[in-house]
Parts: C-alpha cells; sequence; structure tokens
C-alpha cells in the first residue's frame, strides 16, 4: 500500500494567526487543529468562521491551524479517515480529538477539544 504525502500548498490552507507569541510556557502548549472542510459551502465557511473565534477567545497565541479542502484532494478523507465533513482534528497535543460539524456550539467544542483559556482558568479557580 502506498503511502500519500501530506497535503500540499495549494490543498490546504492556513488561518491567520493573530496574537502568535513567540515564547509559549510549558504548561501552555500549542494546539494542533486541521479543518477538513469540501468547498467554499455555507457549512465550510461557519466552520471557518466559528473556529476564528474559538481560537481568538480560548486559545490565543498557543495554536495552529490548517484548512484542508477535499474537494481539492479526496483522497485525504481516506488517508486521514474523515467521515463527514467539517471536521476539526486536534492533533496535538494527544490524544487526537475529532468535532463534526459547523462548530456553532461553542461550549462543546471547547470541552471536545478539551482546552482551556485563561478566562476558563480563573473560573475555575473561584468555585
Amino acid at each position: 500500500m502506498r503511502k500519500r504525502a501530506s497535503p500540499s500548498a495549494k490543498q490546504r490552507s492556513e488561518l491567520p494567526l493573530k496574537g502568535k507569541s513567540k515564547k509559549n510556557s510549558p504548561s501552555e502548549p500549542i494546539i494542533d487543529l486541521r479543518l477538513y472542510v469540501a468547498g467554499h459551502t455555507p457549512r465550510s465557511q461557519a466552520a471557518i468562521s466559528n473556529l476564528k473565534k474559538i481560537c481568538a477567545e480560548h486559545l490565543t497565541g498557543r495554536y495552529h491551524v490548517e484548512v484542508i479542502d477535499l474537494l481539492k484532494n479526496p483522497a485525504l478523507a481516506r488517508d486521514h479517515q474523515i467521515l463527514a465533513i467539517p471536521t476539526l482534528v486536534r492533533s496535538l497535543p494527544v490524544p487526537i480529538r475529532k468535532i463534526i460539524g459547523d462548530l456553532s456550539d461553542t461550549e462543546r467544542v471547547v470541552i471536545g477539544l478539551d482546552i482551556t483559556s485563561s478566562k476558563g482558568k480563573r473560573r475555575l479557580a473561584r468555585a
């Protein structure tokens, strides 16, 4: 079985990383996310927009995002085990987590990806 290469620059794009810090503390690892979409459908656009908001609010400066368009290379869906689109995959830190849908339920996405913001940490400290 032939192993396929990772998507080329034409098949993926990266979301702008506003506020990306050069130094990260060991307690806050970089979150590696991949968003699999199919072209410029309304659900794909909603997922991209919602992901930008979630990253800005909860992951300021500690994330890396790739948007992969499966219409440009459908074989990646099989290779990366993507069954539905849009799908968000958190590959780092392990374990891998997947969320299917347009990411409109922010609370579920944050819980599903097991990410906490500095705001969330303060709320937990008071409780």
